[in-house]
């Protein structure tokens, strides 16, 4: 493997070398392609004949951090630079440095400008502005791509590898890359949609929407009203969650500690997370997933426990391995003499009182108990 990847690597930096040294023409292209194809990168694409020449506009959906130079081994096209530092690496990476780091405003006449001269290759955009593994769905659509020209051509761009995920959230682009050329292979299948004209006075923002579900139903994925920011968001929150310091020797299973969600969109609040925890620590019998629905929809900690205890949320109690490694609340021991020193016995962790039969009696008891056990913790 390591001598696969050094081999490859080798190759990579030929394939940059004939692209920089070859002008942009149909001939560099194929030679790239061809060579790309030593380093295990297949590019296809179904019906070349819809791709529209007039078009100065692509649309494409986010995938990869090289989904630009895989499309631009079919046609030649740029695309800006939005995030990337402009310089040498912004140039080695394919990018156009044509408002780097710019308001959309700017950017939005910068491209204007550019696609104005007949000239210049057509532009290669992505609404989505951060790439998914493009298998659950899309991220919602900027605007400020669709102001740019009245008519676009949108591009499904559909990514398979075996045995490596695609793409990793919160990877950069350098570990995307080594793990292209360890890779066996990875295919990069291109399908070129009729392209869409902008109807009669149509908001840009409705027009984004309507090219997003025509790529959504192409792709065969779910039109999401998820942005980038909101994954930027979640994926801090997964980082913050695992993080998370849980009860000190606590003797619960991985397996049984609290977990968030790895799909997009579908990230557990931490609050939520934190209040199940206290609700466990209370009533060990308890299934997570019990407390965590039902605290979705008290956000209390006491009335979710109250329900618990009063039989409003049905549940099965906990049995085996998890609650089997559940620490079980000891009685408390006499209370030893003090001491000349005035010295104290260790504390115990407090006993459950009698289950009260009525709401009241019970809510004081459950005071009294929380209580105690923090205070427990505490000491």
């Amino acid at each position: 493997g390591l001598c696969l990847l050094v081999l490859r690597l080798f190759i990579g930096a030929h394939v940059f070398l004939v692209s920089c040294a070859l002008p942009d023409s149909v001939l560099r292209r194929f030679i790239v392609r061809v060579m790309c194809s030593v380093l295990g990168l297949f590019v296809r694409q179904s019906d070349p004949r819809l791709r529209d020449a007039s078009v100065r506009v692509y649309i494409a959906n986010h995938v990869t951090q090289f989904d630009h130079n895989v499309i631009n081994l079919l046609t030649s096209c740029n695309t800006p630079a939005l995030n990337a530092a402009p310089g040498f690496l912004c140039w080695s990476r394919g990018f156009l440095e044509l408002g780097a780091g710019s308001r959309a405003e700017e950017l939005v006449h910068s491209l204007k400008a550019y696609s104005s001269h007949q000239a210049n290759p057509p532009l290669l955009l992505f609404p989505e502005e951060a790439a998914t593994n493009g298998r659950a769905g899309l991220l919602h659509f900027s605007s400020w791509p669709f102001s740019v020209a009245d008519v676009v051509q949108p591009v499904a761009l559909h990514v398979q590898r075996p045995l490596v995920t695609v793409s990793v959230a919160d990877s950069s682009w350098i570990t995307e890359l080594l793990w292209t050329f360890f890779a066996p292979f990875t295919v990069y299948q291109v399908r070129w949609l009729p392209s869409v004209s902008r109807r009669a006075e149509e908001p840009s923002e409705d027009f984004a929407l309507r090219v997003q579900e025509l790529l959504a139903v192409e792709l065969g994925v779910v039109s999401t009203r998820l942005t980038a920011a909101d994954k930027a968001e979640h994926m801090k929150r997964l980082r913050h969650t695992s993080l998370l310091p849980f009860a000190p020797g606590s003797s619960q299973p991985l397996a049984a500690r609290l977990r968030v969600p790895s799909g997009l969109g579908a990230a557990e609040d931490v609050r939520i997370v934190a209040m199940a925890q206290r609700v466990k620590e209370v009533l060990p019998h308890v299934p997570l997933e019990v407390i965590r629905t039902d605290l979705a929809r008290t956000s209390c900690v006491d009335t979710t426990i109250a329900n618990l205890l009063e039989g409003s949320v049905p549940f099965c109690p906990e049995s085996g391995e998890d609650s089997a490694d559940l620490p079980a609340p000891a009685p408390s021991p006499p209370a030893a003499a003090p001491s000349a020193q005035g010295s104290a016995a260790a504390p115990a962790q407090p006993a459950p009182k009698q289950f009260a039969k009525s709401p009241v009696e019970r809510h004081l008891s459950l005071q009294e108990r929380k209580r105690a056990l923090y205070d427990y913790a505490r000491r």
